[in-house]
């Protein structure tokens, strides 16, 4: 199976540095990139999630996200802890941003920050939706299940890393996610479930163990 990239800290701050300065919708290109590396969230995922998903009626944040089973990949659901103050701060920013613009207002805009609860957090820069596609894929007991695909906000988002100088691509903010979570004391099965994985072989694929996270490792055994 062909990994994902997994990017340093300073490439990742790096990213998010090329990406406010060159992106034509930073507001939002961060909010996508931070969704990924601090939610680990998939860009299907990221594609359809609401604004009633993550706010309040009255503008408030939720603290816990539920994923639904609808909108997941294998259909499982699953929580988010938007806890990361640049997600926090980008989130407001890109909202405001919206309002500013009138992207996917509500009419009388008394809630939800005046935008329409129904509507994906994540827009296309004319205000709809990202399509999606219905694919097909053959898990590792060799089941074939049906899943829905954001082929253009994938290949955009791979673009936002290109365009930054790495060789990451929109899969790999779950891959930094899932190495730092471990790297920071989660347990291997804490990190299958927060990135919403059957079994712990899936999670074991998406973790990176440095050379010197190695080491240490062994001179802590005894």
């Amino acid at each position: 199976m062909k990994r994902a990239h997994a990017l340093s800290p300073s490439e990742v701050r790096h990213l998010l540095r090329v990406t406010e300065a060159t992106s034509r919708y930073p507001e939002r290109d961060a909010v996508i990139l931070l969704l990924g590396l601090s939610c680990a969230m998939r860009i299907s995922e990221i594609a359809q999630v609401t604004v009633a998903d993550f706010y309040f009626s009255s503008g408030e944040l939720r603290r816990e996200i539920s994923l639904r089973a609808a909108i997941t990949k294998g259909c499982r659901q699953r929580c988010i802890f938007p806890s990361s103050p640049k997600l926090i701060a980008a989130l407001h920013r890109y909202v405001a941003f919206r309002g500013e613009r009138d992207i996917g207002t509500a009419f009388g805009r008394t809630e939800y920050h005046g935008l329409n609860r129904h509507l994906p957090l994540i827009l296309s820069r004319k205000g709809y939706p990202y399509a999606l596609s219905l694919k097909r894929r053959e898990d590792a007991q060799g089941k074939w299940t049906d899943y829905w695909a954001a082929d253009s906000l994938q290949a955009y988002v791979t673009g936002l890393y290109r365009a930054a100088g790495t060789n990451g691509t929109s899969h790999s903010g779950r891959r930094i996610f899932a190495t730092k979570a471990l790297a920071n004391g989660a347990s291997i099965e804490q990190v299958q479930f927060l990135l919403g994985h059957e079994d712990i072989d899936q999670a074991s694929r998406y973790i990176d163990v440095s050379d010197a996270d190695a080491s240490r490792a062994f001179s802590e055994v005894i």
